[in-house]
């Protein structure tokens, strides 16, 4: 997964072209990568409220599996609620530390 494919999926998903609302915030989105088509691509978890800020959080080959289970979705579903929940500071602190990676255009 690179960079640029996580913006595309970002891009896209501004433009409203979800795949799935997974609730709580989390999205999951498929992304093409070079070589084929989004329909056998990478599968890709994003936690967002839409005011610009995205966290990847997850990602998987559709060749790998199929989809994440309930147990997962509950889990990743926490993750995007605490995610979410960071104040601008503890974002810096973690960004800082190299907890999180930040993609730039």
């Amino acid at each position: 997964m690179t960079d640029t494919a996580l913006i595309e999926a970002i891009a896209q998903m501004e433009r409203g072209l979800i795949d799935v609302d997974l609730g709580g915030n989390l999205f999951k989105q498929r992304v093409a990568l070079p070589g084929r088509g989004k329909s056998s691509s990478t599968r890709t978890l994003i936690a967002t409220r839409f005011a610009g800020v995205w966290f990847f959080v997850y990602g998987f080959e559709k060749s790998e599996r199929d989809n994440i289970t309930a147990r997962e979705l509950a889990l990743y579903q926490r993750l995007a609620r605490e995610l979410l929940g960071l104040t601008e500071a503890q974002l810096v602190t973690a960004l800082a530390g190299q907890v999180l990676l930040e993609v730039k255009l």
